[in-house]
């Protein structure tokens, strides 16, 4: 049985979502993206399955790997942003947690305030 046209298919398929994750992460749709990610391992894992007892000629083997290129670019891509996004992540939870410490040292105090007395105020 030709399995060739199935395969190709189901390798464009991959190819779009794959591009479809890529888009979200370009416009910052983080949880889109992780939605997405769930059909996407779904179908690399269908496609594994699938590939399980098939040998693919040369010539599919050729028309395979411009898709495959894409597949692999577009990962490489998406992982290069989210590494980006969590970069900045990390940054906003350093400063979430500076302003935490800053508050509650400043809370330990009562609201009182805290200045250098003036050597002339003071009375023996």
């Amino acid at each position: 049985m030709n399995h060739a046209p199935q395969l190709y298919t189901r390798y464009q398929q991959l190819l779009e979502q794959s591009k479809v994750m890529l888009n979200n992460a370009r416009k910052g749709m983080w949880d889109e993206l992780i939605a997405s990610e769930m059909d996407y391992v779904n179908a690399v894992h269908e496609l594994t399955q699938f590939m399980s007892d098939i040998k693919l000629s040369i010539l599919m083997q050729e028309q395979l790997r411009p898709i495959l290129r894409a597949i692999l670019d577009n990962e490489s891509e998406i992982k290069r942003l989210l590494q980006i996004r969590m970069d900045e992540l990390a940054i906003l939870v350093g400063q979430s947690s500076i302003q935490q410490s800053v508050l509650t040292t400043y809370g330990k105090q009562g609201g009182q305030i805290l200045a250098p007395q003036d050597s002339q105020d003071t009375t023996s």
